[in-house]
């Protein structure tokens, strides 16, 4: 869970990588480890991955908190003095960090601080349920069950149905797969919703449909702010709902029972009316992560949520995502022709 960073830079940018550095499984390949990723070799130290040609260093750790461990400093310093540059999604700011920022400004390398906000943010203005593009944001019922990746299933399927779609990064994998996007959860407070609305105006020019990257859970005790932020600021007119098949408990709130994971039908309803207090939205579909299941399982996993919620639902990594985009479609040309009636 905590290098999901790098995992999805493997999976979806595997022709951009040369090694992934990890010393507990060095020797082996990312297939080996995650069961995807090639012959993509792991390797023991950053010299190892110097030596296959990198040009660039890509922290892929996602710890809680978006703290660097401390043996890393040293690993990185060695990188940015060989000049690689470094793609970094902490809450660190290495451009702050004296030693790395003298290297740096020594080898030419340059030090990507992707959870640096920008400094002419805005507060949201509604400007977003203005659009003449369709948005489609992901909501969850957790963190890490799959709201990028989902998207990210998403976005070349509907292109290959002839469907201009543009893929909104809000958080800092996100931003490192796309080359574009703000990490939001980085943001000040009140300025969420205007980050939000901002990426949705950029995203949709010459845009039919905008995936836009949701982060965190409406319930969840830390993140529900910016959860709440990505609705509002980017008036999204359907949703997709995310969740680990298998997770009872929200993040690591195990032991309290009061944290436990609603009912689906339930987060449906909850989504529903927060979004349409600000712009008319409604959940259309149900994206199932079933990594830990086997194939009989995530079947029935599916069949289940789908019988909770009325809803469609796929597990768009393991089965494919024509599920979610015949919902996108069905719910787009709807969308059109009550846009059209009242126009």
């Amino acid at each position: 869970m905590t290098s999901k960073t790098a995992n999805s830079i493997i999976r979806f940018r595997t022709a951009n990588c040369v090694a992934v550095l990890d010393r507990e499984h060095a020797g082996t390949t990312a297939h080996d480890v995650l069961g995807f990723g090639g012959a993509l070799p792991v390797v023991a130290s950053m010299r190892d991955g110097l030596a296959l040609g990198a040009d660039t260093v890509l922290i892929g750790l996602a710890p809680m908190g978006g703290r660097m461990p401390a043996d890393w400093h040293a690993w990185l310093l060695e990188a940015v003095q060989a000049g690689c540059d470094v793609w970094n999604g902490l809450h660190v700011f290495l451009n702050d960090d004296p030693a790395l920022a003298e290297a740096a400004r020594i080898s030419g390398a340059v030090l990507h601080d992707l959870r640096r906000p920008p400094a002419d943010l805005t507060i949201a203005s509604g400007k977003a349920r203005e659009l003449h593009a369709f948005v489609v944001l992901t909501v969850g019922t957790d963190c890490n069950v799959g709201k990028m990746t989902g998207q990210l299933q998403l976005v070349d399927d509907l292109k290959a149905q002839g469907i201009r779609t543009r893929f909104v990064a809000t958080g800092q994998t996100g931003i490192m797969i796309e080359g574009w996007g703000i990490a939001v959860d980085a943001v000040v407070a009140d300025f969420v919703a205007g980050a939000a609305e901002r990426l949705t105006l950029e995203g949709a020019e010459g845009a039919e449909v905008v995936l836009v990257e949701g982060q965190g859970s409406i319930n969840h005790p830390g993140y529900s702010g910016v959860t709440l932020g990505l609705l509002h600021g980017s008036c999204p007119s359907a949703m997709i709902l995310c969740h680990q098949a298998t997770r009872t408990h929200i993040g690591d709130y195990r032991d309290n029972a009061g944290l436990k994971i609603p009912p689906l039908g339930d987060y449906v309803r909850l989504y529903e009316l927060l979004g349409n207090a600000v712009h008319p939205t409604r959940v259309i579909a149900i994206s199932l992560n079933t990594y830990d299941l086997n194939e009989v399982e995530a079947h029935e996993a599916c069949a289940a949520a789908t019988a909770a919620t009325g809803l469609p639902c796929t597990d768009p990594v393991r089965f494919g995502p024509a599920v979610l985009t015949r919902a996108v479609q069905e719910a787009q040309a709807l969308w059109q022709s009550r846009r059209n009636a009242r126009d």
